[in-house]
């Protein structure tokens, strides 16, 4: 229950209590909205502060680890390319050794091959020379047979002779003489044609000797190895050009707006303008 008399006419005690009240009011509201204004903009600024600090540490974050992954890509690439340098390097010259391997085993091939030719020919050379003494020997011993048949007629041509004159005369005697002598005619021409018969086969023998000879040195010397030639050396490998690096570009913090801060005088005013609305709107329910 109100404590007060109610004069719709004249002054009251409420028109007092709530031009009072309303003061306090409006002084409260004022300070509210005030430090209000200032706690929220207080706030707002060490939200912005933090947000800045928190985009640079990223920024700084994020520029550290690009260059930590700069510098790790030139280090694998020097790293390679040194390793690709070193086996190409290695390869060639694993390639050269082989090259000079087998130039050697063909160089020693062809020695041999030589060595052989020259064995092979200097065996064809004593046969053919065996071969042209047999056949020497051969003809030598047709021509002694002929000659001690030879002689052996002529003895037996004179003995026979000899026992002509001795058993007969005249002319009988004289033609056995004349047929002895032809019958010794004939057998040295037969022995004559058989040695020169005996001759020429002997000539023809000697030929096919020294042309057997002949083939088997061409043979002999057309299976003999042709001199190795060393072939071109190897062309030694060539390094790629180096790769160029771009250093990765800096991140800048990211962007953080201002906060939009509030006017504590504005907001005190609008403090006082609210509650002295709020106690007019009191006092008018009041009136009668």
């Amino acid at each position: 229950m109100l404590d007060f008399e109610f004069n719709p006419k004249g002054h009251s005690l409420l028109d007092d209590q709530l031009a009072e009240s309303g003061l306090e009011m409006n002084i409260i509201g004022a300070i509210l909205g005030y430090s209000g204004a200032e706690k929220a903009n207080s706030q707002a600024e060490a939200n912005y502060q933090e947000s800045k600090k928190a985009a640079k540490r990223l920024a700084d974050k994020t520029n550290e680890y690009n260059k930590r992954v700069f510098e790790a890509d030139k280090k694998n690439y020097y790293n390679n390319r040194d390793y690709e340098w070193e086996t190409a390097i290695k390869s060639w010259q694993y390639k050269q050794d082989i090259e000079d391997f087998d130039f050697l085993q063909q160089a020693r091939q062809y020695v041999g091959s030589v060595e052989n030719t020259q064995q092979q020919l200097t065996y064809n050379t004593i046969a053919g020379m065996q071969a042209r003494e047999s056949e020497q020997a051969s003809l030598n011993e047709i021509m002694n047979q002929t000659a001690f048949q030879s002689e052996s007629n002529l003895i037996d041509s004179l003995q026979e002779q000899g026992k002509v004159a001795v058993m007969q005369a005249g002319k009988s005697r004289a033609k056995a003489i004349q047929t002895t002598l032809g019958e010794l005619g004939r057998n040295t021409a037969i022995m004559s044609a058989s040695l020169m018969s005996a001759g020429r086969q002997s000539m023809r023998n000697l030929q096919d000797i020294a042309l057997s000879q002949k083939a088997d040195n061409m043979s002999a010397l057309a299976s003999m190895m042709i001199s190795p030639e060393r072939r071109p050396d190897i062309p030694k490998p060539i390094q790629a050009p180096e790769r160029i690096f771009v250093e990765p570009m800096e991140v800048d913090p990211a962007f953080i707006s201002a906060p939009i801060k509030q006017d504590p005088l504005a907001a005190a005013w609008s403090g006082l303008m609210s509650d002295a609305s709020t106690v007019a709107n009191v006092a008018t329910a009041f009136k009668p």
